[in-house]
């Protein structure tokens, strides 16, 4: 699976997890993380959601 990171608005990286991790310089159980509904639940109560981390699933066509 592939994943897209975004700070806000602004795109981080595209790529596997571990891809994903080490340009971040965590660790993939801390990237993980990002993709759990507790840390979703996180964001939206915090004041400026806009500002963390989000990371999204993207789908890739295999031909």
């Amino acid at each position: 699976m592939e994943y897209a990171v975004y700070k806000g608005e602004e795109i981080i990286c595209i790529g596997t997890a571990l891809e994903c991790a080490k340009h971040m310089g965590i660790k993939v159980k801390s990237f993980r993380f990002y993709l759990t509904p507790s840390y979703q639940r996180r964001i939206e109560k915090r004041n400026k959601p806009r500002n963390y981390i989000t990371v999204v699933e993207i789908q890739v066509k295999r031909a």
